[in-house]
């Protein structure tokens, strides 16, 4: 079944990006600067978990899945020529998102049903997305749902440590593993893919730069660091693999020119958030050898930096292009873009700035939200209104 096929429902719940973008948006908007008044002390807040536990749980399994989930449910169709999840299971799984977050911030709420309920969110993504590939046929994409799964699990990992007051750092890297490798393989076919298409709408002369073994080398490399770190994080071998990651993925983004795309920063964005990701693989590579910043600057480097950028560099994107309207920034997409590197650079290297700790973290955490709460604001109508280019 063709994913041509007529909707008359609700335009918000017409694709994944809609409801999913912008709920991500307006929960950063949030929950960031709700954490950095906890840290601050200037109010105090009681969650379901303790802050630090709730702070990590939220931004790496429930704000980045969120985005996440926008962005398959907008490709599967692409990739499997469905139709996609729109109307009322679009719908419930929005709800099954927010119900997650609600539970968590609720501190009465059973523990056993929070860990059922958010847990549930990723299983039944993976298992949309596992049945998607499996009716279309589109084998190629089977680590998609293989990594989604892996995610969910280390989601279950992270409710079943806590419901036994065990340290969670071990979930933690999981998940940020899984985020690394996911960077690494969407983001590196996207950013490729859409600066040839700048090239070719430009007339722009440049040799195209098609998959290679040295992009699987990249990939690679990522990948056994990752499983290095889950199973050994203060191993030395840990530590160097991540430094020739890091090297080999900046290696692989000067491959794509993105220095010739400073006119369109809708494309040079995606550049500048990849370049994020081999930054920081080079900074934690350095934490673990006790070189440089301390591990947890260099994990939001990889957080606020990488994941930062891409999924703004992502979502601005998807929104403008899926709905018909000319892949170009404006001056709000320029401050969005702006900012969030502002809050990453901030929050990653402000220690080291003439500026008390609390100053930092406000600051670093009201531009990097604050992009957020711009794209919201921002891309909201378009989000709700307007039919897809592709109807």
């Amino acid at each position: 079944m063709s994913h041509e096929v007529y909707y008359e429902g609700s335009p918000f719940f017409s694709y994944g990006f809609r409801p999913f973008f912008l709920s991500a948006a307006l929960f950063a908007g949030i929950a960031v600067p709700l954490w950095v008044f906890i840290l601050t002390g200037i109010d105090e807040v009681t969650f379901h978990y303790p802050p630090r536990e709730w702070h990590v749980h939220e931004m790496v399994f429930g704000f980045l899945p969120c985005v996440i989930t926008g962005f398959i449910l907008t490709a599967l169709p692409n990739w499997t020529d469905r139709s996609p999840l729109r109307g009322l299971p679009l719908v419930l799984l929005v709800l099954l998102w927010g119900t997650g977050r609600l539970v968590i911030a609720i501190p009465w709420f059973p523990p056993l049903s929070v860990a059922i309920i958010d847990g549930a969110f990723l299983v039944v993504v993976a298992s949309v997305v596992f049945r998607e590939i499996a009716i279309g046929r589109v084998w190629n994409r089977l680590p998609i749902g293989i990594l989604l799964s892996v995610y969910a699990s280390a989601n279950i990992l992270f409710h079943v440590l806590l419901l036994n007051d065990k340290p969670t750092d071990l979930a933690e890297r999981m998940a940020l593993s899984l985020v690394m490798i996911l960077l690494a393989l969407i983001g590196g076919r996207i950013t490729p893919s859409f600066t040839e298409d700048y090239f070719l709408e430009r007339s722009i002369l440049k040799p195209s730069v098609p998959f290679s073994l040295f992009d699987g080398l990249s990939i690679m490399i990522i990948v056994v660091a990752a499983i290095s770190w889950i199973l050994n994080p203060q191993g030395q071998v840990t530590g160097w693999l991540f430094l020739a990651g890091g090297a080999i993925n900046l290696i692989r983004l000067t491959r794509w020119q993105g220095w010739v795309t400073w006119r369109e920063p809708l494309v040079l964005i995606l550049h500048v958030g990849y370049g994020w990701l081999g930054v920081s693989l080079l900074l934690l590579g350095g934490a673990i050898l006790a070189i440089g910043l301390p591990v947890e600057d260099a994990i939001h480097a990889l957080t606020t930096g990488a994941v930062g950028v891409m999924t703004l560099a992502v979502m601005t994107r998807a929104s403008l292009g899926h709905t018909g309207r000319a892949k170009l920034a404006g001056s709000l997409t320029i401050i969005i873009f702006l900012l969030v590197n502002l809050g990453a650079v901030l929050r990653v290297f402000g220690p080291s700035l003439a500026l008390s700790g609390d100053s930092i973290l406000a600051l670093a955490g009201g531009s990097w939200s604050g992009a957020y709460l711009l794209f919201a604001i921002g891309y909201g109508h378009i989000l709700f209104g307007g039919n897809l280019a592709d109807e």
